[in-house]
This record gives structure tokens, C-alpha cells and sequence, in this order.
């Protein structure tokens, strides 16, 4: 069961003064997590502020940057498998978003595509034909339907089930509606993807649980919640990503549910 470390997505310091922003921060989380027990990596790449050159908190797809985190990344994390997001929220417009995207030059392992986005197909198509892996996130119903209806479903290696839901009744509700409209598609592939489900916030360690327990992969990390089970201010990545191993671990060893 894969854990994957979501390592700080669009927050800020402000939000937690161990969120990695800077290429060199970014690295070495990236180190401390895959120690930690992580299988794979997902970070939001940021900027170089335009008038002092210092590391900027603003999230970006430009290929310099991309290339400049991916790079102080790589060599002291070989071999792991780094992905980073594709956000419309980052570039909104859908053809420069895929401008963007053609200018990189230093490739990421996979990224994460939003099909509840304008032009998630498009950005889709344009990173597997680059050779970089796909994975579809689908937070609702109409985004399982966009996704459906793309022509990809075979080419994607992995499905994230993503409720935004902060009750975890109505977001459970919502992963099923999902399921019930993938699963027809999905049962037809001779190879099917893998399937990552979790939370966000309020959600995100009852989510892993439900993950878990039908053998999902499982998604943490200060981009998804700042806090351990119990509510206390989480030190940082590794932090919480040791929790996720411990869950995953119960359930190898048969202590489950994890209290």
C-alpha cells in the first residue's frame, strides 16, 4: 500500500513554519519523508520573486522553476518517484497553462491532473505524450463523467478519489458516486490503475482509514491537514507521515481498527 507525502501544496509559513517552499526545503523534506516511509512524492512548485530573486511563496508551472526544484530534488532522492500538481488555480487559462507545460524541460515522474478543471483533458494528453504519467483527480461525480469521457481512462496510472466534503458522511457518500460511475470503465481494462483515496482537513484520518480498509492508497501531508488524529499541531511531514505508516502497519499486523 503506497503512502504518498503531499508535502505542501498551496500553504504557506504563515499557515505552518515547516512548510517546504524553496528548492532546497522542498529536497530535503523530500528525503525526510521517503525515510519516514513514503513511496512517492507530491509537491507544488514555487516561484523566484522577480525583483530580488529570493524563493517566493506563489505557486508556479514555469519551466525554469520546475526544473530549478526538480533538480536540487533528484540528486538527493534517486530513484524516488516526484510528482507535482498541475492546479488551474495556478495558471487559469487553459492554453497558457498548456504553453507552460510545453516549455519544461526537466520532466517530473507524474503529475496530478484536476478533470473538474477547464482543459484537464488537454493538459492530460499533452503530459503522456511528454512521457510523464498521469494521474487523474476526480473530487466529484461530474469530474468522474469528464474523465470518463476523455479517452485516457487506460492511459492514467492512478485514480485519486478526492473528496472537498469537510463532513465525512456526505464525503463518502460523494467517493461512492464516484466508484459507481467508474466501475463499469474500469472493470473492461486489461490493467487497471491505482486507486488513492483521502481527505482533506477534517477528514483526512477517517478518510485514510476507509482508504485503507479496501486497500487504497493512502495521501498525506501539510498540503492536506496540519494536525495528528488527535487534533495536536503536527511538527511537520515526517510527522504525519509516520502516523499513515502506523495505520497502514495495523492493519499488516491485524490491530485494526487503529485506535
Amino acid at each position: 500500500m503506497l503512502i504518498k507525502a503531499a508535502i505542501n501544496g498551496g500553504r504557506t509559513k504563515a499557515d505552518h513554519a515547516a512548510v517546504p517552499v524553496s528548492p532546497l526545503e522542498l529536497a530535503a523534506d523530500v528525503v525526510n519523508c521517503l525515510n519516514a516511509g513514503a513511496g512517492a512524492i507530491h509537491l507544488h512548485v514555487r516561484s523566484t520573486s522577480i525583483d530580488d530573486g529570493l524563493d517566493s511563496e506563489k505557486e508556479s508551472l514555469d519551466a525554469e522553476e520546475v526544473a530549478r526544484t526538480l533538480l536540487a530534488v533528484r540528486p538527493v532522492a534517486p530513484g524516488a518517484r516526484i510528482g507535482i500538481s498541475t492546479g488551474a488555480w495556478i495558471l487559469p487559462d487553459p492554453t497558457a497553462r498548456l504553453r507552460a507545460l510545453e516549455r519544461w524541460r526537466v520532466l517530473p515522474d507524474f503529475a496530478s491532473v484536476n478533470f473538474s478543471e477547464d482543459g484537464a483533458a488537454e493538459v492530460a494528453t499533452l503530459l503522456l505524450s511528454r512521457g510523464v504519467d498521469v494521474e487523474a483527480g476526480l473530487s466529484d461525480p461530474s469530474a468522474a463523467k469528464v474523465f470518463l469521457n476523455s479517452g485516457l481512462v487506460s492511459r492514467c496510472f492512478r485514480v485519486l478519489l478526492e473528496p472537498q466534503e469537510q463532513d465525512l458522511e456526505r464525503a463518502l457518500e460523494n467517493v461512492s458516486a464516484i466508484e459507481k460511475l467508474l466501475t463499469p470503465s474500469l472493470s473492461q481494462l486489461s490493467r487497471l490503475p491505482q486507486r488513492l483515496l483521502h481527505g482533506t482537513e477534517a477528514t483526512v484520518w477517517p478518510m485514510m482509514d476507509a482508504a485503507i480498509s479496501r486497500g487504497y492508497d493512502v495521501r498525506v501531508g501539510l498540503e492536506d491537514t496540519l494536525v495528528l488524529p488527535d487534533g495536536t499541531l503536527a511538527k511537520g511531514n515526517v510527522e504525519l507521515v509516520a502516523e499513515a505508516l502506523r495505520r497502514v502497519g495495523s492493519v499488516a499486523s491485524g490491530r485494526w481498527p487503529v485506535s
